[in-house]
């Protein structure tokens, strides 16, 4: 392995330096999540495939490192105001839990279409939620008006370099518990669990590739690489509700310079490799924890000659919160 530091300081809204701070902020608050191996899904992916369990993380997702980072490098002045976001997903739930560990209030802008389970972590960790219409546009007017009523500061769910370095502690253990690991693969959607997987892992070990899994439903990121600039949908369609947000101008950079490439896959392959999570790591995930290893299954992986030396890969299964009627209705059409 080079030495760290490859990576221009200030380049990026979060450096290996940035990501090491915050592993010292939370370390003591996060789960140190487990890295499990299958032989059976490694006979069947013809790789040495390790699963880094975020799906175990409190709060269910890798959501909950950004988050406590970011309220805790809160200074005291700013924190007694609380903390505001907008989320239809994990990075609610783990907000609201980042807040209440500091005791702090928390406001989170949810849409009246989110998933019901994630609607009820919120609730469960004392976050105080405010409806928004289902459009990013709605969402973002409601939260600017809990900020200018309550001076909450804002915290966004993925376009923030405290959230990127939080999201970056992830490296940090996968390359300690398996230091040999050669390719990262990680679900993709506004950026910021890869970019900081992806800043960490290359400044440890600048030879690691970094693969995203997107949905077809919802492949911005794939055409945003092709073009080489961000690119928004009129609108997705996919299972992988987690899956649904657009790159912002700090993950974009990253994404841009260290993702080597994007991997996008049907539906029907994300319910497939939630059945082998269930069936055989035993995990519960959700279809946008269990898309890195449909992306490994994938054809498109398998086929793929530039990707044949990917002997030891990481699979990030970035969380297990699911919403159990919809979870029934895709293992049957899974079948």
């Amino acid at each position: 392995m080079e030495e760290e530091g490859k990576i221009t300081k200030g380049k990026y809204a979060a450096d290996i330096s940035s990501i090491r701070e915050a592993h010292d902020r939370i370390k003591s608050l996060v789960h140190k999540t487990p890295l499990l191996s299958s032989t059976s899904l490694n006979v069947l992916s013809g790789r040495q495939l390790y699963f880094k369990c975020e799906c175990l993380q409190k709060g269910g997702a890798f959501k909950f490192r950004g988050a406590c980072n970011a309220v805790f490098s809160l200074n005291d002045e700013d924190a007694s105001k609380g903390v505001v976001t907008h989320s239809s997903g994990n990075h609610a739930a783990a907000l609201a839990l980042a807040a209440k560990l500091r005791g702090i209030p928390s406001y989170i802008v949810i849409p009246k279409n989110a998933p019901t389970c994630k609607i009820e972590n919120v609730k469960r960790y004392g976050g105080q939620i405010v409806w928004s219409e289902p459009s990013v546009q709605s969402r973002e007017e409601v939260a600017n008006k809990v900020w200018q009523k309550t001076g909450a500061i804002f915290i966004h769910p993925y376009n923030d370099g405290r959230i990127l370095s939080g999201q970056g502690t992830i490296s940090l253990e996968i390359l300690e518990q398996a230091p040999h690991i050669d390719t990262l693969v990680v679900p993709i959607s506004g950026g910021g669990l890869i970019s900081g997987i992806a800043l960490a892992a290359k400044s440890i070990n600048p030879a690691i590739r970094i693969l995203a899994a997107e949905p077809k439903g919802a492949d911005d990121a794939a055409q945003s690489k092709a073009a080489g600039r961000i690119i928004r949908l009129p609108e997705t369609d996919t299972i992988a509700d987690g899956l649904r947000a657009f790159l912002g101008d700090f993950t974009w950079p990253v994404v841009r310079d260290l993702v080597e490439d994007i991997i996008t896959v049907e539906d029907s392959e994300i319910i497939k490799a939630m059945k082998l999570c269930f069936e055989i790591l035993k995990v519960v995930v959700e279809p946008s924890g269990a898309i890195g290893l449909a992306a490994v299954l994938s054809d498109t992986f398998q086929n793929n000659p530039s990707w044949k030396e990917c002997n030891n890969i990481g699979i990030v299964l970035s969380g297990g919160n699911v919403d159990l009627a919809v979870l029934w209705d895709s293992l049957k059409k899974g079948k």
